[in-house]
């Protein structure tokens, strides 16, 4: 039993850390649409089956956040939906702003420095390999190093975490290519910065295919 005190002592701990340190987590999304989003699994899935597993992956990264110590602001890609799965009472709503996706985010880390958040990571909605845990390690790596970035193994990044704005982040880089994780960490090369785990994100058919979570979207599959 002392065992078990010790450790809801420690969670309260960290709970307390978590939720006094002004953190803020910016959620990047697209409106799910039939035929619109997941092109790449798509073309091999179909639009409905792309459609529901992006549904499956929303709800995922709903059930990862909810309950996280820190701000949350979801930005969506095409317009804002009051009746969604994102709860008003815990998730903000906002719209992307920019001409492509590094202008985009800059604009949301921006806007986070600007009100005075202290901490700000900003993640997708179609990550499955993707805990609340991992989300509470990323911020709380953000005690000793200004930048955080979680690779993904197509060579982009699932997560990107900072202490203070760095405005090369966001420039000179060729969004959903293979390249943006090599030039970011360029970029970062002379900030103090951590490495999360290399995890696989959700774009082709072979990223899924051998994970039992999506089985059920794909049983009209025969290659």
């Amino acid at each position: 039993m002392l065992q078990n005190n010790k450790a809801v002592r420690d969670e309260k701990v960290i709970d307390f850390t978590l939720a006094n340190s002004n953190n803020l987590l910016l959620i990047f999304t697209r409106n799910p649409e039939l035929g619109k989003g997941k092109r790449r699994l798509a073309a091999t899935v179909g639009d409905q089956a792309a459609f529901d597993i992006y549904k499956f992956l929303l709800d995922h990264t709903v059930a990862i956040t909810k309950n996280l110590y820190a701000e949350k602001e979801v930005y969506y890609s095409e317009e804002i939906w009051e009746n969604d799965v994102w709860d008003n009472q815990k998730f903000g709503k906002k719209l992307q702003v920019g001409e492509d996706l590094g202008i985009r985010m800059a604009n949301a880390f921006q806007e986070g420095f600007k009100n005075e958040y202290q901490k700000i990571i900003i993640i997708g909605s179609d990550m499955l390999d993707l805990s609340q845990e991992d989300l509470e390690e990323a911020f709380k790596s953000l005690e000793k190093n200004d930048f955080v970035v979680g690779p993904a193994e197509d060579g982009g990044y699932y997560l990107l975490g900072m202490k203070k704005f760095l405005p090369a982040l966001f420039k000179n880089k060729t969004w959903g290519t293979g390249t943006v994780l090599k030039d970011t960490l360029s970029d970062l090369k002379n900030e103090t910065t951590t490495l999360l785990e290399t995890r696989n994100d959700v774009d082709y058919y072979e990223d899924i295919k051998d994970t039992d979570a999506f089985a059920p979207f794909l049983k009209h599959i025969k290659l």
